[in-house]
Parts: structure tokens; sequence; C-alpha cells
């Protein structure tokens, strides 16, 4: 199976990019979105000059357990970055839901609570919320989180989406919002 088999049998259809979504960064923005790829693990990222932001991290169920999810997440935190993810919130009929979010809670990332994020699937054309993680070497506020979160949906999600699916990806400022005066119930209460 090739990397992007992987990456779709395992992300559900809302969450992915078309392969030639995925490629075109991989060519022409090879100055910040890799792919590293192994056996048992597929993971790709964008790397900016002040954060890094994980696109997609999938470890083969045969190799899960074993702390390679683990060893790819310090590579990254070893350069001293923020780093930022989107998770799904808990589906209560998926359970790799839950792991993945008690992964990221063992690897010491936090919920952005201020950060509103929805954005509607040009595959399905259904409107998805998301979550923001993150994990930062220094204590980020929530506003640096947010202003990179809008540069990896400007640089990254959009690229090119007209060419790659006939039709453009909602505004910034209409997909991710400051929840003002009030914060969500972090997604990390409710995990047992």
């Amino acid at each position: 199976m090739n990397w992007y088999e992987k990456l779709s049998e395992y992300f559900p259809i809302e969450e992915m990019k078309s392969k030639e979504h995925m490629e075109a960064l991989l060519k022409e923005r090879s100055d910040i979105y890799h792919k590293e790829e192994g056996p048992h693990h597929v993971m790709m990222y964008a790397e900016f000059d002040s954060f890094i932001f994980i696109d997609y991290l999938f470890v083969s169920k045969d190799a899960r357990g074993e702390g390679l999810g683990s060893k790819l997440i310090h590579k990254l935190k070893e350069k001293k970055k923020p780093i930022l993810l989107e998770v799904e919130p808990v589906d209560e009929d998926d359970a790799d839901t839950a792991k993945r979010l008690k992964f990221y809670q063992r690897e010491h990332f936090k919920h952005a609570e201020s950060i509103g994020y929805k954005r509607r699937s040009l595959a399905t054309n259904e409107v998805n919320r998301m979550e923001i993680l993150y994990w930062s070497p220094l204590t980020n506020h929530e506003e640096e989180i947010m202003e990179a979160m809008r540069k990896t949906y400007e640089r990254i999600h959009t690229y090119k989406d007209e060419e790659w699916y006939g039709q453009s990806y909602e505004d910034v400022d209409d997909v991710l919002k400051i929840i003002e005066n009030r914060k969500q119930k972090n997604i990390f209460d409710h995990l047992d």
C-alpha cells in the first residue's frame, strides 16, 4: 500500500486532501511541506519559521504501542518550535478518536479552547467541527496559535483548491474564530 492509501484508509474522507493536492504541496512547497514515511508510519507536516503543523500522522496497527508515534513527535519537538494539529472531537462510535486524544495528551499537547474551527469538506459538502491541539516549548498565547492556524489554512489547506477540487474552500475568517468571553470545554476533560 502506498502512503496515500494508508492515510485514506485511516482518516475520514472529510479530513483528506486529494492525492494531487498533497503531491503538489510536496513538490511546489517543498521548502515547508514534508513527508516522513517508513514501513509502519506516514507523517505529513508543514514546517514554518515559527511553528510546525502536523497535517497527518499515521502509525499502522501492527506498530501501535511500540512508541513509534512518540518518537516521531519527539523528533519534531527537538526543533524547539510550537507544534499544532487538528483532531476531530471524540466520537463514541469510533474508538480511535479517543485513543488519538489520549496519545496527544500523553505527549503534553494542550487544547486551544478559545479557538472555534469549522470547515466545509469539499469531498462531502458537510461542515465539520475540528479541535486544535498544540504543544509548545514556551508558554504560547492562543492568539499566536490562532495566527499559526490561519497561516496553515491559507498556505496549506487551501493551496490551489480550485485546481484540485473545482471550487474554493471557505474564507479563513469563516472557518477559524476566537470564541470571545468563553472557552469551549477542554477536549481532554472527559477522557478515561
